[in-house]
């Protein structure tokens, strides 16, 4: 087992239930969002939401399998930390990754998103949510 590098922190799986509600409320909230009809700040706050609930959905999916959570400053860490979380870790990783890579576009907007990005940002989202929902069951 690769073993994570950075700062972690205990997560056990009541707090990972709490990580994964939180994510499934960024989510709630970047879909309703997706449908209103404002083509300049949807797509960057969708982006922003579905980035807030994949890091949320990590976050739980590390404490479901590991007992453990990323509390580095760069979000970046997480995804090694990530990879080890159950048979999908790789895939949920590999999402993680995604999201972070618009996290600044998308958070403090000096770039807008795309309405592709956003789509994509919110499936990355929806994998990272479903993932850590099937480690919790």
């Amino acid at each position: 087992m690769t073993r994570a590098s950075g700062r972690t922190e205990e997560c056990g799986a009541g707090q990972a239930r709490i990580r994964l509600s939180q994510a499934r409320a960024f989510l709630d909230a970047a879909d309703l969002i997706g449908l209103e009809d404002d083509e300049l700040a949807s797509d960057n706050v969708v982006a922003a939401l579905a980035v807030l609930a994949g890091i949320a959905a990590a976050d739980a999916a590390c404490g479901a399998t590991l007992g453990r959570r990323s509390r580095g400053q760069d979000h970046r860490q997480a995804i090694q930390l990530v990879e080890q979380a159950g048979p999908d870790g790789k895939t949920l990783a590999r999402a993680l990754g995604r999201l972070l890579d618009i996290k600044d576009g998308a958070h403090y907007g000096m770039v807008f998103v795309s309405a592709a990005q956003a789509k994509a940002a919110f499936r990355n989202a929806s994998t990272l949510v479903d993932g850590a929902a099937k480690l919790l069951t």
